[in-house]
């Protein structure tokens, strides 16, 4: 028998940088909806779902193939709320009202829209064929940012490295930094049962990396990245 896997996409309808960014066309299409057509064309979900507030959203999201099973309350859905306790709202509610249990839960954010259908597929191959919790999108740090290279001042005023060391013992060699990498938001996966787990909610202990290229990676909080977001789909397009 075949692992579940769920998909849910978080989106309240409440956004300070961008009013309404969720549903705001990005070159002439909702941002909401490069996130449902990637899911769906990934072909990995038995369900892909939205745990959202927003009675227009819900509506774009619908429209575009993505189930609204509920409306997520209001307590759920203000600025200083826990995306987990969204999540655990949305899992809860499909178990008690529709009898529906996943393996997998993947929490896909509608603010990184240059994710690819095989970077869902992807993942999930990863997490199903391993014996993985979870596993996170991440891309490269460039190495002149490595936190291998970071300094911080100590109390006297100096510069030290970042755990400490006198400086003169950091890593001149770029060939010899070893490589670092930073969460990139667009896949969150993880054993469902994790989304209960109170010392290690969503990524257990054994946390796999799953390496996306930078070109994919934009992030939408604010204008200045929607335009690079503009940007780089364009550039794709181009591909």
């Amino acid at each position: 028998m075949g692992k579940k896997v769920l998909g849910i996409i978080p989106a309240r309808g409440g956004s300070k940088g961008i009013p309404r960014k969720n549903i705001k066309p990005l070159l002439g299409k909702p941002l909401i909806v490069y996130t449902i057509e990637a899911a769906k064309k990934s072909g990995v979900f038995d369900r892909l779902i939205i745990t959202t507030d927003d009675s227009e959203i819900a509506e774009v999201a619908e429209v575009n193939g993505c189930e609204v099973p509920f409306l997520r309350p209001s307590e759920l859905a203000k600025d200083d709320s826990l995306g987990l306790l969204a999540l655990q709202h949305a899992v809860e509610w499909l178990e008690m009202n529709e009898n529906y249990k996943s393996d997998y839960v993947m929490v896909l954010q509608p603010t990184s829209p240059l994710r690819q259908a095989n970077h869902i597929k992807e993942s999930v191959d990863l997490i199903i064929k391993s014996d993985y919790d979870s596993v996170m999108s991440v891309s490269e740090i460039p190495s002149h940012m490595n936190p291998q290279k970071a300094m911080v001042k100590d109390e006297n005023g100096l510069l030290t490295l970042i755990n400490g060391d006198p400086i003169y013992k950091r890593i001149a060699l770029r060939q010899h930094l070893p490589k670092a990498y930073w969460s990139v938001g667009s896949i969150y996966l993880c054993k469902t049962h994790l989304l209960f787990n109170e010392s290690a909610p969503i990524y257990g202990e054994k946390v796999a990396p799953y390496y996306i290229d930078s070109r994919y990676t934009v992030d939408i909080n604010d204008p200045e990245d929607w335009a690079q977001a503009e940007e780089d789909l364009k550039k794709l397009a181009n591909e």
